[in-house]
Order: structure tokens, then C-alpha cells, then sequence
């Protein structure tokens, strides 16, 4: 009343200073300036000045005050009301008992800078005022005892908005913070009414006459007139109860009975409490974890969680409250409500905290919730996994297991392959198939559709979808369970795969398969193995060895137990024409084509391997005495020693062969291939040949031995003859003059002419003829070839006799004469040695006759 501002620091320092002569009605501090705005009286009667203080700036010690201007509305007497200024300093309303509203806009701290108007008239008193800035958009909002209006102000014309027919008392509205989208507080006798710019909000029902209302912090400030106080009559002051109310969590957070309060200020992180005693009360706030505390020694778990969240306390402190609150319903018997709560703590608690809770109750319902919730969230384990389905099985819940496997891909949040392998040993075969194929688990799908379903025209069909490399690998695995029940399908499969394979699902090229690794697939399915060789071998010629060696075993064995002469001789043709095509590995074919004994194979691989002496062996074992001589004669040109051992074959025999042995003998005398005496030997044995079958063989030969006796005795005094005379000629050219009458070059037939180049031989040359073509000094160009031949001769003569007795030596001073002959024989000195391998055939050696045998191994020393 004396018309000083007092200014109180934290530390609760007092001090003042004179604003007005004679009172100070209305204060209004901003929160972020140190800008006072203040309505008093410096002279009596009815003249309110409005002033403005720079709480930062002194004048003499005391604030400066930046502008001083009266608050009358046209001049017309009436006193203020409220106050309210806005942050940005660019509005400040004043509302008066009359009813109007002075609004001033620009810099409320300077009077050039700003302007009054006007903004509302009306006739009940203005209680209340607020200002609202949301984005650009700033509203004031004016409560009187009777309406509630907000005005834009950041539209031109600044229009109205009547949001409601009933008003307040002086200070009971307020402006909520922005956490509560800054709505309008007015508080009516039974109710507290909440406000947006165009429309009326929640309601609150509080009932009692209100005094005061106040907002900080989320928290609501409601100062009561206590009714169980007594009357006024009976005392000086009023009972009053303030109470602070939490909306958001719907509790009360303080509750007190006071002496005349005249204000309620928050400031400093704590409520100020003014009473009208002079007396000042502090409210501290608790820390938020006393009040949760509290609250969990009242199982007020709900509460508890609306407060932690209002706090914005961290996940892992909400966490530890739901699972305080599950705990709490677990140990009530509520179930139901208590995974609800867990639940709540999924990403936090260890899930198996929870899951061994509800397995020792054997509440599998409620397992079965936290698993699903735990899968929801993509945390779940493979052992989570595998228990949810465990309980979905147990349950029989097929609708649920369904929902559970059918999620779309985005909503797949376990591990697919548990998955199928619990549904495949719970039994539930159709929903591990489904999963598999949906997931593409390619080998879970066949290995149950195969070996569990026994569906094996499915699986077949899904083999021909995959990849190659996938199908290829899958076919090894699965082939001869699928050959066996299914073979032509899985025939045609193996084709395709081993050509040129096209899945299902694709349209690339794909690189075939190699058709040799997939013949074991066959072994009980010879038909459609030789249907498969076939196919490849006419799509592709260059299909590995393997292909047409077990075609050709597969052909032989047709072949063998073939009945019908005709049909025999069509698969005969076959197997020879899978020989003639070079593509069968020689030793297979040869070995398959005995073990069959398929003849015309037979001879066509010895003749194809050059192996003439089991031709004619082959022949022999079979007494093919006719076969046996026209194999001599094909072939005696490549070996000679054929009509040898014919000869020795038909010696043996006992029956009338002097025809073969006649043509034998007429050959070997032909090509001189025996001596006669081992003619005479060999066929001694053979009482059936007697002189006549070779006393034509033995004087032809005799004649022609006596022939080259003559032509050797006539060679033998012709050589003497030369000899002589060379010898002669040398004499004379060693103690005789040479005269040397020759008129032309011997080189290029021209007159000689000095100088000039003689030699003995009677060849003369010019000298630049002999210096072109000479290739010594001392030999005569035309001559040299010719004596060249003769030394080379001589040298290898001399080399052989050396050789010889070197070999001679060796032989004599050696203590094993057999290794020095193998050393020789290893190094190819001696003429070559023919060999007799063993006979061929089903019919061992032991067959031939044991002289023929003697009479090979004469023919084999002979030659060597």
C-alpha cells in the first residue's frame, strides 16, 4: 500500500525500491527478460499508470523505467483488473472492471515504438488474461465473470472467438505450458474448463468455491475456500485448501489447508506459498524416484507407470516398473493381466525370467502370449521358437499355428528352419512343407515331402523349379528313391538336367550336368538307364567315356539274352557300332566284350589294338582253322612270326590238316620267315605230315640255298678281282709318276686354265671351282660322298665288334650274366624281341597244347 516493490533473490535476500507514490496494484514479471511491468497510483482518485522496468539497468540504485503511460480506457475512470504481457514484448493487454481491454502493440518498452487500441468492450469485468503463441500465430484469451474469449492476433482485424457463456472470478484462469498445447485454464465453481483458440476442451469436475487458479510444470494449482471452516462471523481469517493436481496421471500430488493466501508463485524449481500473515511456504518437489516409490509401497503400479511416462523416465526404469507390476499380479493370481506386463518389459528383461515363471505354473496360454509377443518383436531365439510351436501343438491351435507360419515376409520373426523342424516332429507335416516352400528351404521341403509324406511326384516336380546347381545337387541325394518309385519322370528329369535345363521359375541358361555322376542313380533301373545313355549320346556326342562304356555293357547284356535270332542280330549291330564310334575306353570294352563273349567285338578291338596274335589265338581256341590262316595272311606283313606259331598250331593237330599246312609252309618259304631244320623239327611232332607234305618246301629250298651259293662264290672272285687291282693301282700311284692330261674342270666343264687344282683320282678343277665347292683341301669334291659312305661303314663295323667283345667281357667277369643281358636289352642293342601274350578269351592257356607252347618259346630265342 505504500506504493514499493520488493525484489527477493534465491538466496532469499529482500530488497526495494519506490514505483509509485501512493500504490501498486499489478505486477507481471516475463520469464525471459528481466522486463517489470507494473500498474499503480501516484495521486488519488481513479488514474492507474502503467510502467515499465529494466530490472538489468540502475538509476540512482533503483530500476530504470524505460515508459510511463496511463491505463484508462477513452479517458473513462475504471480500474484495472488483470495484467498479462506477452514474451516477445510486442503485446501487452490490460483488462478493467468496466469490461474493456486495452491492447498495446509494438515495443511495450518505449512509447514511440508502440501503439494502444482498444480490443474489447464489454460490461462484465475482465478476470483473466493470457497470451498464446503457437508458430506465428499469436491469441489472446479474455475470461470476464460472465464469457471467455480469445482473439487472433496476428490477423489484421483481430477477430473474436466466443468460446464460452460463463467466466471466472479474478485469478482463476491460467495458461497451461506447451506439453499441454498451451490451452486456456478457467475454473468455475464445479467444474475446470479447459480451452483451444476456436473451441472449448476437457472438462475437470472440481468442486468448491475457487480462489486461485494456477499452472506449472504440468502440474494444476487450485486454491478452495474450505468449507468445514468456520464462518467469517466466528473468526479473522478464511480456512483455505490448495491443492495440486497431476491431470496427466489423474492423482492428487499435494493437498494442504492454509491461512489467507494471497499468492502462489513458482519459481527456482519450488512453490512459493504467500499468505496474507506474511508468512511464506515452500513446496519442493520429490525426485522421481521417491514418487515411484511411494507409489510401489501402495501397489499403485498404474500410477506408478502414467508418472514414470509424464517424466519421460528412460525404458530401462519403465522396464523395472512393469516388471514390478507383473510380479506383483503373478503373486495375485492374475495371470492374465501379469504377461500383459511382461510383455511391456520385452527388449529389456531376460525372457526367460518369464517364460520359467509361466512353465512352472503350466499356464501355457499365457506362455504362449509372451512368446508370440517376444516373436513380434523380433527378439526371439531359436529355443523361443521352438517352444511356441511346441505350445501351439500342444494347444492344437491350428488356426493360431497357421497365422503363426503364414505372417508375410516382412512379419517373419523367428527362425525359419526351428520352425520346420519342430512343426516336422510335432507331426505337422503340411504346415513344415508350407513353411519350407514359402521360405525356400529347399532341402527341409524334399526331405519331407520325400521321406515323411512320400509324396515323390511332388518333390520331383519341385526338384525341376530349383536352380541348377540346387537341382543337380538335390537329384544325387534324392535320385534312386525317386528312380524308384517314380523312374520314367525322374528319367526324364536327368535329361534335361544333363542337356540343357531350364527351371521352372527362370528363364536363364543354365550349364548342364555331367551325365556320368548320375549312372549309379540307375543300378536297379537298367530300361531307363539305357534310355538316359542313349538320350545323351544323340544330344551329345562328346558325353564322357562312362556314358558309352555302360551303354555298351547295357548293349552287351540285351544282347547275351536276346532268344530271337533277328532281334539278336539288330543288337549286335548296336554294341559293334557303339565300338566303331571311338568313344569306349579300350580295356573296358575289351574285358566287357569277353565277359560276354561277344566275338565280333572281340576281334574288332584286336584289330583295332593291333594285337594280331590274339586274333589268330582267339582263332585257334576256337579250331577256326580256315580263320586262323587268313589272319596270317591279313596280318603276317605287321608280324611274320604269325605263320610261325600257325605252323607250330596245326603240327599239333592230329586231324588232316596238310592243306593249312601246305599254304603255311608256302608262305614261309616265300618270305624265307623259318629255317628248314625247325620246319623239319616242328612238324615231326605231327604224325599226319609225313615227307610228302614238305619235300616240295624242302627242295625249293635246298634249290634256292644252292642258288645263292653260286651267286655268293661268283661275288666272292669279283670282289678278289677289284682288290687286286685297286691294290695294283695304289702300288703304281706310290712309286710312279702321275701325269695329269685332263682339259676340262670337273666342276663346271669348262677348259682348265692355270691355276688349276689336281688330285690322284685323276679329277682336276679350277682353282676358284675348288675353293667354292670343296669342303677339305684334302679330298677331291667329287669323290667325298662316295668315301664318306665307305668310312661310315667301316666305323660301324669297328663299333659293333667293339660292342661285342665289350659285351663279351661283361658277360664272363659278371656274377649275375642276367642283368647284364636285361641292361642291353634295355637299352635296345639287340634286334627285337616278339612277345606271346596270354591267350584271350574265356578258355585259359592251358587249353594249347603243351608242345605248341614249347615250340613259341623256340621262336621266341631264335629272334632274340
Amino acid at each position: 500500500m505504500d506504493g514499493k516493490i520488493w525484489l527477493m533473490s534465491r538466496s532469499l535476500q529482500l530488497a526495494f525500491f519506490q514505483a509509485y507514490k501512493l500504490r501498486v496494484t499489478h505486477l507481471f514479471q516475463l520469464k525471459q527478460h528481466s522486463i517489470l511491468v507494473s500498474v499503480g497510483q501516484d495521486e488519488q482518485g481513479i488514474n492507474p499508470l502503467v510502467k515499465v522496468w529494466n530490472l538489468d539497468k540502475r538509476d540512482n540504485g533503483t530500476p530504470l523505467c524505460t515508459r510511463i503511460f496511463p491505463a484508462i480506457p477513452g479517458n473513462k475512470p475504471t480500474e484495472v483488473s488483470c495484467l498479462s504481457v506477452h514474451e516477445n514484448l510486442n503485446f501487452m493487454a490490460i483488462g478493467f472492471t468496466d469490461g474493456s481491454v486495452i491492447l498495446t502493440k509494438g515495443d511495450i518498452t518505449r512509447d514511440r515504438h508502440s501503439k494502444t487500441l482498444t480490443l474489447h468492450e464489454g460490461s462484465s469485468p475482465v478476470t483473466g488474461l493470457a497470451f498464446r503463441q503457437v508458430a506465428k500465430v499469436t491469441h489472446l484469451f479474455v475470461a470476464t465473470l460472465e464469457k471467455v474469449h480469445c482473439f487472433t492476433l496476428s490477423i489484421k482485424e483481430y477477430p473474436k472467438i466466443e468460446l464460452d457463456t460463463h467466466g471466472c472470478a479474478l485469478r482463476c484462469s491460467s495458461l497451461t505450458d506447451p506439453s499441454q498445447d498451451s490451452q486456456f485454464i478457467v475454473a468455475g465453481n464445479e467444474c475446470v474448463y479447459l480451452y483451444q483458440p476456436d473451441e472449448r476442451g476437457p472438462c475437470f469436475a472440481f468442486d468448491g468455491n475457487k480462489l486461485l487458479v494456477h499452472w506449472h510444470r504440468g502440474y494444476l494449482f487450485l486454491l478452495i475456500r474450505d468449507a468445514k471452516s468456520p464462518n467469517k462471523e466466528s473468526t479473522s481469517s478464511d480456512k483455505q485448501l490448495l491443492t495440486i493436481y497431476d491431470l496427466d496421471n489423474k492423482f492428487i500430488a499435494y493437498s494442504a489447508s492454509f491461512d489467507d493466501v494471497i499468492d502462489v508463485v513458482a519459481e527456482w524449481g519450488s512453490f512459493y506459498i504467500l499468505t496474507r500473515e506474511g508468512k511464506m511456504f515452500v513446496l519442493q518437489e520429490k525426485d522421481t524416484q521417491t514418487k515411484l516409490e511411494m507409489l510401489f509401497k501402495k501397489n499403485l503400479f498404474v500410477m506408478a507407470i502414467n508418472l514414470a511416462k509424464s517424466q519421460h523416465l528412460d525404458s530401462d526404469g519403465l522396464s523395472e516398473i512393469f516388471r514390478q507390476y507383473g510380479d506383483h499380479l503373478y503373486l495375485k493370481g492374475d495371470h492374465d493381466g501379469a504377461i500383459q506386463q511382461y510383455i511391456r518389459t520385452i527388449g529389456k528383461l531376460e525372457p526367460s525370467y518369464v517364460i520359467r515363471k509361466f512353465l512352472d505354473a503350466q499356464r501355457i496360454h499365457n506362455l504362449t502370449a509372451y512368446l508370440q509377443a517376444l516373436h513380434r518383436q523380433s527378439l526371439a531365439n531359436a529355443d523361443h521358437t521352438t517352444l511356441l510351436l511346441n505350445c501351439y501343438t500342444k494347444l492344437k491351435d491350428s488356426s493360431k499355428l497357421e497365422e503363426f507360419i503364414k505372417s508375410n515376409e516382412s512379419e517373419v520373426h523367428f527362425d525359419v528352419e526351428t520352425a520346420i523342424k519342430v512343426l516336422r516332429q510335432a507331426g505337422y507335416h503340411s504346415h513344415a512343407v508350407f513353411l519350407a516352400e514359402k521360405h525356400m528351404h529347399h532341402e527341409w521341403y524334399l526331405k519331407i515331402q520325400l521321406e515323411d509324406l512320400k509324396n515323390y511326384q511332388e518333390g520331383l516336380h519341385y526338384i525341376g523349379r530349383l536352380p541348377f546347381e540346387q537341382a543337380e545337387s538335390t537329384m544325387k541325394h534324392y535320385g534312386k528313391t525317386l528312380m524308384h518309385h517314380v523312374p520314367e519322370d525322374t528319367t526324364l528329369l536327368l535329361k534335361g538336367l544333363c542337356t540343357i535345363y531350364h527351371p521352372i521359375r527362370s528363364v536363364r541358361f543354365v550349364c548342364h550336368a555331367n551325365s556320368e555322376e548320375f549312372i549309379p542313380i540307375f543300378a536297379n533301373n537298367p530300361r531307363e538307364l539305357k534310355a538316359f545313355l542313349e538320350h545323351m549320346i544323340e544330344v551329345d556326342p562328346r558325353s564322357p567315356q562312362g556314358v558309352y562304356d555302360t551303354l555298351l555293357e547295357l548293349r552287351l547284356q540285351d544282347w547275351a539274352h536276346e532268344q530271337d535270332p533277328q532281334r539278336k542280330k539288330v543288337l549286335q549291330g548296336e554294341a559293334v557300332s557303339l565300338l566303331r564310334s571311338d568313344n569306349t575306353v579300350f580295356d573296358k570294352a575289351l574285358v566287357l566284350c569277353q565277359m560276354h563273349n561277344f566275338k565280333e567285338g572281340v576281334l574288332y578291338l584286336y584289330e583295332k589294338g593291333k594285337l594280331y596274335q590274339q586274333i589268330m589265338h582267339y582263332h585257334m581256341q576256337n579250331e577256326e582253322y580256315g580263320k586262323v590262316v587268313e589272319a596270317c595272311k591279313r596280318y603276317g606283313d605287321q608280324e611274320g612270326c604269325l605263320w610261325e606259331q600257325a605252323l607250330g598250331y596245326f603240327a599239333r593237330k592230329e586231324e588232316d590238316c596238310k592243306a593249312y599246312i601246305t599254304e603255311v609252309l608256302h608262305h614261309i618259304d616265300l618270305n624265307n620267315l623259318m629255317p628248314p631244320l625247325l620246319v623239319v623239327q616242328t612238324l615231326a611232332h605231327n604224325s599226319t605230315a609225313t615227307l610228302s607234305v614238305i619235300k616240295d618246301y624242302l627242295i625249293n629250298k635246298l634249290q634256292r640255298e644252292s642258288q645263292q651259293i653260286e651267286d655268293d662264290e661268283r661275288k666272292i672272285c669279283q670282289y678278289r678281282e677289284e682288290t687286286a687291282n685297286l691294290r695294283s693301282e695304289i702300288q703304281e700311284l706310290r712309286t710312279s709318276a702321275k701325269i695329269f692330261q685332263k682339259t676340262k674342270c670337273n666342276m663346271c666343264n669348262s677348259p682348265l686354265e692355270l691355276p688349276s687344282v689336281h688330285f690322284l683320282c685323276s679329277h682336276s678343277f679350277h682353282q676358284h671351282c675348288f675353293e667354292s665347292y670343296a669342303e677339305s683341301e684334302a679330298e677331291c669334291p667329287t669323290c667325298t660322298p662316295e668315301n664318306r659312305k665307305i668310312m661310315d661303314m667301316l666305323r660301324a663295323q669297328d663299333q659293333k665288334r667293339d660292342l661285342h667283345d665289350h659285351f663279351n667281357r661283361q658277360l664272363r667277369s659278371s656274377n649275375d650274366g642276367f642283368s647284364v643281358v636285361a641292361d642291353y636289352f634295355g637299352r635296345g642293342v639287340f634286334n627285337k624281341l616278339t612277345l606271346v601274350t596270354d591267350l584271350p578269351g574265356s578258355k585259359t592257356v592251358g587249353s594249347l597244347e603243351i608242345n605248341l607252347q614249347r615250340d613259341l618259346l623256340i621262336h621266341t630265342k631264335r629272334n632274340c
